[in-house]
């Protein structure tokens, strides 16, 4: 009779799954945003003191620009607690990430819009929102679903 290293009563181990390549892309995308979105926090308060020093009118109050920025530094630091913890399965990361994927594609279609209106069409804010859009159809679809989900096999028993 063979012996079976798992005791009976005791859960079986799930083989690791592997992520998939969308994914593992869709969290470089997230990677980048959190360090644009980082830069972007730091430009806000550097350029409002820039303004100030130089006797110039504000880009907003500078109560709102660190407010601004806090919530930048925030937004980021949570999309890197995200892609650090992607490989646990959890399903708030999902949600999380589908929540600041949604601010981020919202940011760059209002940025190709924003662009549009000006006269000057961005190619390349064109081509980062659609990134995001992608992105985010990426982690609300099925690939997203199946890969965050926790739920395992039913518990089997070992009998030897």
């Amino acid at each position: 009779m063979q012996s079976s290293p798992y005791q009976p009563g005791q859960p079986v181990p799930l083989e690791p799954t592997r992520m998939p390549g969308a994914l593992i892309f869709v969290l470089v995308i997230v990677t980048a945003h959190a360090v644009g979105t980082v830069f972007g926090g730091w430009a806000i308060i550097e350029e409002n003191q820039s303004k100030q020093e130089h006797g110039q009118e504000l880009l907003m109050p500078m109560g709102m620009a660190w407010f601004v920025a806090l919530f930048c530094w925030a937004l980021a630091a949570l999309m890197v607690v995200c892609v650090v913890l992607a490989r646990k399965r959890r399903t708030w990361v999902r949600v999380v990430l589908i929540v600041c994927l949604s601010f981020v594609a919202f940011g760059t279609v209002l940025g190709f819009l924003g662009s549009l209106a000006s006269g000057a069409p961005s190619l390349a804010v064109f081509v980062i929102a659609g990134i995001d859009v992608a992105a985010l159809w990426m982690v609300c679809g099925e690939t997203g679903r199946h890969y965050f989900s926790v739920r395992s096999p039913a518990p089997t028993s070992l009998q030897g």
